[in-house]
């Protein structure tokens, strides 16, 4: 065999590259993470503790807000699908995120910040959806679990960093939260810039805008397959709840208020170490059994926090909760690409972004009232049951286009 025979040989079976434009991505979404982990790391103890909000309004403004997002990707992929073009969408979702910073450091009452968490969350809900159909369309079907594990695990480091941030700065300005709403403004504008200057848009086809760009034909097209994972999917997001109450319960198993966003920390950094060997793992091995075994994961982790009585095994809690995300996230995702028509990303992931936010708003209002009424360790046996039923899903026999 000749050298250079080899040389191709050789250069076909090489696993296709990782596309910038994913690590582009990935490191905006870095620094969005900073900038919004930083406030979302103190928020709930900044509402129960400096503006005397109860547990039952913490929980109905995240769900709110939450529930709002997902409405936003329907709207935002359906109209990326239609336009074939997602990046313009992309930009403007992460300007309002970064734009809502600024009113935090102002903020004298609980409507503001509830106001601007709402536009928070819009400008993720106009994002999330188009710009993984971009990562999905400018990524070879072979790498799609890698390429989502990566930019998950940039997204997710980012949370490390923010909430190491809010432990630093409070400590070191003896709980000065206007300072910290201030320094988390910064990444949030960086994130932006990057975007707008570094990324291009994937090339790819561009269907014309021939109908309104969410209608049933398109929902009816998504196909049994698809239905089935956002379905079980947000049910999974209802055994998980709101990260709130992950950042409230740690409070009140007696960790200290400057360290409550450790939880964060923890959380995030399991997250970031197991969501790219996981998305490798997944191009290769059935996805539907890596997504039981993060379930299985959630249904430990939910347990252990209803029976937690110290910080230490509450924190354990905490680190199997990141460990859940970084099994199940990018798995979803690679589900959802292999179970719709590629037309089609756009709309698929901002349905099953909606449905998983009815789930988030139902466990945010829910779950602030059961806490309420009968404490932390009810509503966390009320997630493991949830978490239990979403077990369904992974064991559902392969339909449709999916390959796995």
């Amino acid at each position: 065999m000749s050298v250079s025979t080899a040389s191709t040989i050789s250069s076909a079976s090489a696993s296709p590259r990782v596309p910038a434009l994913v690590w582009v991505l990935g490191w905006v979404s870095l620094l969005t993470d900073i900038s919004s982990e930083m406030i979302l790391a103190v928020l709930p103890v900044y509402l129960g503790t400096v503006m005397g909000v109860s547990m039952a309004t913490i929980g109905l403004i995240e769900g709110i807000a939450e529930g709002i997002a997902a409405a936003m990707r329907v709207v935002s992929g359906a109209i990326g699908d239609k336009l074939g073009r997602y990046k313009g969408i992309v930009v403007f979702g992460y300007g309002l995120s970064a734009i809502s910073k600024i009113v935090f450091p102002f903020a004298g009452t609980p409507i503001p910040v509830f106001a601007a968490r709402i536009v928070d969350r819009v400008g993720k809900g106009l994002r999330t959806a188009p710009r993984d159909a971009m990562i999905a369309r400018a990524t070879d079907p072979s790498i799609h679990g890698r390429a989502f594990g990566l930019r998950q695990t940039l997204d997710t480091l980012g949370a490390v960093i923010g909430p190491l941030l809010a432990i630093a700065i409070l400590w070191a300005s003896q709980d000065n939260f206007q300072l910290l709403f201030w320094i988390a403004f910064v990444p949030g504008v960086l994130a932006v810039i990057v975007l707008a200057r570094a990324a291009e848009e994937p090339l790819g086809g561009s269907p014309p805008l021939e109908r309104l760009p969410l209608n049933r034909a398109d929902l009816a097209n998504l196909g049994f397959a698809f239905w089935w994972i956002a379905v079980g999917a947000a049910l999974l997001t209802f055994g998980r709840g709101a990260k709130a109450f992950l950042v409230l319960r740690t409070e009140s198993l007696g960790v200290p208020l400057w360290l409550v966003p450790i939880a964060f920390v923890l959380m995030n950094t399991v997250y970031a170490l197991s969501a790219y060997p996981v998305g490798r793992i997944s191009d290769r091995v059935d996805r539907r059994t890596l997504l039981a075994l993060g379930i299985g994961v959630l249904i430990l982790c939910d347990a252990l926090l209803a029976v937690a009585t110290g910080p230490w095994v509450g924190l354990l809690g905490v680190l199997l909760w990141g460990l859940h995300f970084g099994m199940t996230q990018g798995v979803l995702a690679t589900l959802i690409v292999d179970s719709v028509p590629e037309t089609l990303r756009g709309t698929a992931f901002g349905a099953f972004s909606l449905l998983s936010g009815f789930a988030l708003v139902a466990s945010g209002a829910l779950g602030g009232l059961v806490w309420d009424i009968w404490g932390p360790a009810t509503l966390f046996w009320l997630a493991t049951a949830a978490a239990t039923l979403s077990l369904a899903t992974a064991w559902k026999p392969k339909t449709g286009t999916d390959p796995r």
